[in-house]
């Protein structure tokens, strides 16, 4: 009876050859030097600014003079006692989480609709997205000529019905709603993207399976859509929410943080103290808190939404 022969593998080298070792050192050094110009940049303009924003919150720099004195925790203590910046805190968060939820919903809406096999869907898909592209400063001017007051194409409407001007951004309670609304609508192609790309990386075969036990429209939506678009969710809420709480150039064209400082951001206000006060020291007190709102925001965010899909 003839012998089966069994070969068995050869087994592998214990360690690496000299030469392989030596060639993955010469690559990974190669590597690390052209992360080099990056990192270079990135020290020189955030974080240089950063650091050094941090230690003009504590002088009493005009933004002028050569001369600063260090006075300590007094330009914080100075914050928390200023009505006005508690007032333009609030704005901030009205802007951020006020932007961030209509782009989520218009962005979402807009996705599931532009998701289907439409005529024209990729001309639509571009119109929505275009805004984005426009400069912020020219987005606040167009629809300044909407809503001004003498010049304003919705009251030469109102006038040519027989009605009176309405002054749309001397209300700081409207001005702050239009701001939103203008926002929302430059940004909504963001989310738009995010969430199309979510939708289309949903294998269609889940959807035929719940149709197969009956799931159809809102079941199908709640029970798989929304699930499986988690990470779309946390991409776009992050970034939209950050856009949001750094709001400056429709703000400073529309309404130039008027009437008073009723409709200022914090990013606005603080050009305001640093140019038009003269309070360098004052004004980077306000920047780094900002800095830390926004952090604060994210993480939050972050830890949620990652709580959120690991429990769903």
């Amino acid at each position: 009876m003839a012998e089966t022969l069994i070969t068995k593998p050869s087994p592998l080298p214990a360690t690496t050859p000299p030469h392989v070792a030596r060639r993955r050192r010469r690559k990974g050094g190669l590597v690390n030097l052209l992360y080099m110009p990056a990192l270079l940049l990135f020290a020189v303009f955030t974080v240089y600014p950063l650091i050094n924003g941090v230690g003009l919150s504590f002088t009493n720099w005009d933004g002028y003079s050569p001369e600063k004195a260090m006075v300590g925790l007094a330009n914080y203590t100075r914050l928390f006692s200023d009505d006005t910046f508690r007032m333009v805190l609030t704005n901030t968060v009205v802007y951020g989480l006020g932007s961030t939820l209509f782009q989520q919903v218009f962005g979402l809406g807009l996705a599931m609709a532009l998701d289907r096999p439409l005529r024209g869907r990729n001309a639509a898909r571009a119109v929505i997205y275009l805004p984005v592209l426009v400069s912020p400063v020219i987005m606040g001017t167009m629809y300044y000529l909407l809503f001004g007051y003498n010049n304003g194409a919705f009251n030469d409407v109102v006038t040519a019905l027989g009605m009176d001007r309405v002054a749309w951004l001397s209300n700081s309670t409207a001005a702050i709603a239009i701001i939103v609304a203008v926002n929302t609508l430059q940004f909504v192609g963001i989310s738009m993207i995010i969430y199309l790309a979510g939708l289309q990386s949903i294998p269609s075969e889940y959807y035929e399976a719940s149709m197969l036990d009956g799931a159809r429209g809102w079941k199908q939506f709640t029970n798989i859509t929304l699930p499986l678009l988690q990470p779309a969710f946390a991409t776009s809420i992050v970034l939209n929410l950050i856009g949001g709480l750094k709001l400056f150039d429709v703000i400073k064209v529309m309404t130039g943080g008027g009437p008073g400082y009723s409709t200022n951001s914090v990013s606005t206000l603080i050009g305001v103290v640093y140019f038009d006060n003269q309070s360098a020291g004052y004004a980077s007190a306000m920047g780094v808190v900002l800095f830390l709102m926004i952090v604060l925001f994210t993480l939050v965010l972050n830890s949620l939404l990652n709580r959120h899909r690991l429990e769903a």
